[in-house]
């Protein structure tokens, strides 16, 4: 399933060239306007960072879908893609991505990404899989656990609005402890797998997506998050990894070398940055954490693919 993962096409072009051959292949500027559009809601405001107004609206897309937008108020460009609605899905959805963007200081820790025509002639990415079931209950479990013992099971929710969320939590071993809100990216991270979380989440969203008394906003907007962003598992690269030094006696000194991550000792001696390579297998944590992170940005992970092992990065991707 991966999650819409851009690759450039060879690890040592500077990340500006990717963007570059990809906007000019598609026709698409990143920094162009999609096209002139009617508001059709106007859902919040704020002022960011810089001290500039922006504003939170809702413009028809596709096939009567709604495409809630982050956007500068005085301008009107710098648009940013909040969430996707679908034509059949509640309007009042779109007030409530609005409102967890803003009331949870979300807009304070992530950037979306800009708006792009296609965003305007497109269906919502969860209904891009047509052989999903139409049917899911309202409570669904993954069977598979973390680490530390944690099961994860989709479920409605009583929250601060009048209906119940469909969310997923996090439950303990222990019966006596309470169980726990998290998002999707989190469960994905925490079982460091993408299936079956994300494939029960679409199969959810498709079955409630006629539901006016299930609220399915924050989930969908999760699931959209998550297949957009560059930011993907790293574990099938650390296991490439490992199984490429004990089968091959690959070091992962080398690995780093042929990556660009040299260090030198005072006597002038060279070898490859290890620690670096580790922090981005999630074999060690970064500096200043506790644990090692299961993420990885996907230029990197295509740089220690191809120069690293020599593989293409799809081969190390997680499905």
């Amino acid at each position: 399933m991966r999650l819409g993962a851009s690759y450039p096409p060879s690890a040592s072009c500077p990340p500006s060239a990717t963007v570059a051959t990809k906007a000019s292949s598609n026709g698409e500027h990143a920094r162009a306007k999609p096209r002139p559009a009617k508001v059709r809601l106007q859902l919040g405001d704020y002022t960011d960072a810089d001290g500039r107004r922006r504003q939170i609206v809702g413009i028809d897309g596709a096939g009567g879908s709604v495409l809630v937008i982050d956007r500068d108020a005085v301008t009107r460009r710098d648009d940013r893609l909040l969430a996707h609605l679908a034509a059949d899905e509640p309007i009042e959805n779109a007030s409530l991505v609005s409102r967890g963007y803003l009331g949870e200081g979300v807009v304070r820790r992530i950037r979306c990404r800009r708006v792009l025509a296609r965003d305007f002639h497109a269906a919502p990415l969860y209904d891009e899989d047509e052989d999903e079931p139409e049917r899911a209950g309202l409570a669904i479990g993954a069977r598979e656990r973390d680490r530390a013992g944690y099961a994860y099971r989709l479920e409605p929710v009583r929250c601060s609005m009048c209906i119940p969320e469909l969310r997923w939590l996090r439950l303990p071993p222990s019966a006596a402890a309470d169980a726990s809100i998290v998002s999707v990216r989190e469960a994905v991270a925490r079982l460091e797998s993408y299936e079956p979380v994300c494939a029960l989440t679409r199969r959810a969203l498709r079955a409630h997506r006629h539901t006016r008394q299930l609220s399915t906003a924050v989930l969908r907007l999760e699931m959209q998050r998550l297949q957009r962003s560059p930011i993907i598992l790293n574990r099938g690269l650390r296991e490439a990894v490992i199984a490429a030094s004990e089968r091959h006696g690959l070091s992962m000194s080398e690995i780093a070398i042929r990556c660009g991550r040299i260090k030198y000792d005072r006597a002038g001696n060279s070898s490859g940055e290890t620690s670096w390579l580790a922090r981005r297998l999630g074999i060690l944590p970064e500096g200043g954490q506790d644990a090692p992170t299961p993420w990885i940005h996907s230029d990197v992970l295509a740089l220690i693919a191809r120069r690293g092992l020599g593989v293409s990065p799809r081969e190390v991707e997680l499905e």
